[in-house]
């Protein structure tokens, strides 16, 4: 008796630890690596964008899929005269006024050589490049200029952006976002003061009175090649302020530019190392989680990297998958 009962609660400890699974995904669920979603509103049809191929456009009629490639979204590549101009990293698309605003990174790898891009469009099918937003980076400075992500407080556009070196930082951007505000200053919202400062990929959404930062943690690529030591890799993690510019919180109070943060999702299961992560707010489904992952049952290569959807449960104040 005893045997059964220690048993039923070692299950429920599982449960209360463990993670939803990715909702089903049909189509062309692969070629993800940090997801970009948002629905045309005409229509109601999703779009998701992705890093690499001059950015991937991928279309679908539900959130779920069938999803379908279409095209890259700046088949040129960016007028920005950097290395990596003509693959483009971390999409972030948002809406404001009658124009989707697409913000792209140009870059490569391990190097603070980066800057943040930008092009418009009308309908999320043909996009107009306006190349640099004037947030860029190069060896020695404070942060690296990647992973941009836009978001209106209710007063201003700010973008958030930065990885590694000193982590996340965000600064105003002018009305329409095409450019950094005059006379506007970075300012660091997010740190991991030790190790290598692994965070990146900030996206801010809000929820009730505050302000929610979401952020990945840890390493996001090449685990075919090399993975980390376990609890190493990708994960999300949130912290949250009454204002979008700053005083980020987790839930145990620590400050996030002290290294705070809560943990909203990791691997688990056959998912491993999930990030490059966003939050949208589904008509049919509410908040939803998107992100990257590895499933272990297919491969653990960055091409082989799959799109995921959790819904979010706020009603503890905190996001939960």
């Amino acid at each position: 008796m005893k045997s059964s009962i220690l048993a039923s609660l070692m299950g429920l400890a599982a449960l209360v630890k463990g993670y939803a699974n990715p909702l089903a995904c049909s189509g062309v669920c692969g070629n993800a690596h940090d997801p970009a979603l948002i629905r045309r509103d005409s229509d109601g049809r999703y779009y998701r964008f992705s890093t690499g191929g001059k950015i991937a456009i991928h279309s679908a009629k539900a959130i779920t899929g069938p999803w379908t490639y279409l095209h890259a979204a700046i088949p040129a590549g960016s007028k920005i005269n950097l290395a990596g101009k003509d693959d483009l990293w971390a999409p972030d698309v948002s809406k404001f006024g009658n124009t989707y605003y697409l913000f792209y990174t140009v870059s490569s790898f391990g190097t603070q050589n980066s800057a943040i891009g930008v092009a418009t469009s009308t309908d999320l099918d043909n996009w107009t490049d306006h190349g640099a937003t004037g947030i860029s980076s190069k060896a020695g400075s404070a942060y690296n200029a990647i992973d941009g992500a836009a978001y209106f407080d209710g007063s201003n556009i700010v973008m958030s952006f930065g990885s590694f070196w000193g982590d996340i930082y965000n600064v105003k951007m002018n009305n329409p976002p095409l450019t950094v505000a005059s006379g506007a200053s970075s300012t660091r919202i997010a740190y991991k003061p030790s190790g290598t400062h692994a965070q990146e990929g900030a996206f801010i959404t809000k929820n009730g009175n505050y302000h929610y930062l979401f952020f990945s943690v840890g390493q996001c690529c090449g685990f075919d090649a090399s993975k980390p030591a376990a609890g190493g890799e990708y994960k999300i993690q949130v912290c949250r302020s009454s204002k979008a510019t700053g005083g980020f919180v987790d839930k145990n109070g620590v400050s996030c530019t002290n290294g705070g943060g809560t943990t909203v999702l990791e691997s688990h299961g056959w998912v491993y190392g999930p990030g490059g992560q966003g939050v949208f707010w589904d008509p049919s489904l509410g908040a939803v989680l998107y992100y990257h992952y590895v499933d272990t049952r297919i491969g653990y290569s960055d091409g082989q990297k799959k799109f995921g959807i959790n819904k979010i449960d706020w009603s503890s104040g905190w996001p939960v998958v």
